[in-house]
């Protein structure tokens, strides 16, 4: 049973990964699971209750920038309040609709609050263009922070 336990965690861990950047799965809530399993498997030896409470502050942190990263991007290119509201419920209307919701929700959420706010058309497109490159570096910093999740525990293992 407990190789079971083990493979299940790994297998977590590892769809995770997968998760960090395919936005069908949870992918840093995956991992965390799968490292928590393991920890608790192992009876919390080698990997305790600090190294775990540090390991889901990071994952925390990860989850919320996947969410804002959007609006990050928006707010960068100087989007309107209405722009920003926009990719946020783009992003949240998005994840309903699979992968394309995700990759047009926040983009069309931005340009419907730009428009809204009456500015151009072709500002409202540049303004989504930002949004969605916010998307795209909201995914890289989930796979670092996947990455940097995995490695801390590793090291509690190797030190503990």
């Amino acid at each position: 049973m407990e190789l079971f336990l083990y493979l299940l965690a790994a297998a977590l861990v590892i769809g995770g990964v997968a998760g960090a950047i395919l936005p069908v799965l949870p992918g840093i809530p995956m991992i965390f699971g799968g490292i928590w399993l393991a920890a608790a498997v192992d009876e919390y030896r080698h990997l305790g209750w600090g190294w775990l409470v540090a390991i889901g502050i990071v994952g925390a942190l990860g989850i919320a920038l996947d969410f804002v990263s959007a609006s990050l991007g928006a707010k960068k290119i100087g989007a309107s309040q209405r722009a920003l509201w926009g990719a946020g419920i783009g992003t949240v209307v998005g994840m309903f609709f699979g992968i394309p919701g995700l990759v047009v929700g926040p983009f069309a959420g931005a340009m419907a609050g730009e428009l809204w706010s009456g500015t151009s058309v072709l500002r409202s497109a540049h303004v989504g263009v930002g949004t969605w490159v916010g998307m795209l570096v909201g995914i890289v910093a989930k796979v670092v922070i996947s990455f940097l999740m995995i490695g801390m525990a590793g090291l509690a293992l190797l030190f503990a």
